[in-house]
């Protein structure tokens, strides 16, 4: 796999979010600049891939409370030199959730949204960006979710309730697309 891949998954991705228009804009460029974008080492950013996980009902969604930064994100992270961001989102929403392979259902294989956020300084690296690249997928919400070390907790939270978790314009976006996509079937 290569990037030409995500370039093209990026080049066809359509948002009404002026901020995510722009976010997928800079992303491109980015990634078509750099041959060593999926690499963590790259700084001062590069690419990540994550989950926004919905019930079937799509009145509820997968958050977890992250171990490191001690919020509550959406499962996602690294690509590790892996190009194929679609195997990376699937295989962290696996790993941090617990949830089975089977158990997850890639709703889309096209791009559900595009972020760009700053991780603040650690003791493994300076402050740096994530051009983070999220794919839809769906879970039954009556399946246990054990979770994994780099969680604190995971839990299933009612869309209208996210925002006490999480209040932040990207995680907003997300929800929005999901009460959106309550209207029609995907």
């Amino acid at each position: 796999m290569h990037r030409r891949d995500l370039l093209q998954r990026l080049a066809t991705h359509r948002t009404d979010f002026p901020d995510e228009a722009s976010f997928t804009r800079r992303a491109r460029d980015f990634v078509a600049a750099h041959t060593d974008c999926f690499h963590r080492e790259l700084m001062p950013q590069h690419v990540t891939a994550s989950t926004w996980v919905v019930n079937p009902a799509r009145d509820h969604a997968l958050l977890l409370h992250h171990g490191k930064h001690h919020r509550w994100f959406q499962p996602g992270g690294h690509a590790d030199g892996d190009a194929d961001v679609v195997r990376v989102a699937l295989r962290e929403v696996q790993e941090e959730t617990g949830l089975h392979p089977d158990a997850i259902r890639l709703v889309d294989d096209s791009v559900f949204d595009v972020d760009i956020h700053t991780i603040p300084d650690d003791p493994h690296a300076p402050p740096h960006q994530h051009l983070d690249v999220r794919f839809l997928v769906e879970a039954d919400d009556h399946l246990p979710v054990p979770g994994n070390e780099e969680s604190h907790e995971v839990r299933w939270v009612p869309l209208e309730a996210i925002s006490r978790y999480n209040n932040t314009r990207s995680i907003w976006r997300m929800v929005e697309k999901t009460r959106r996509l309550r209207h029609r079937p995907v």
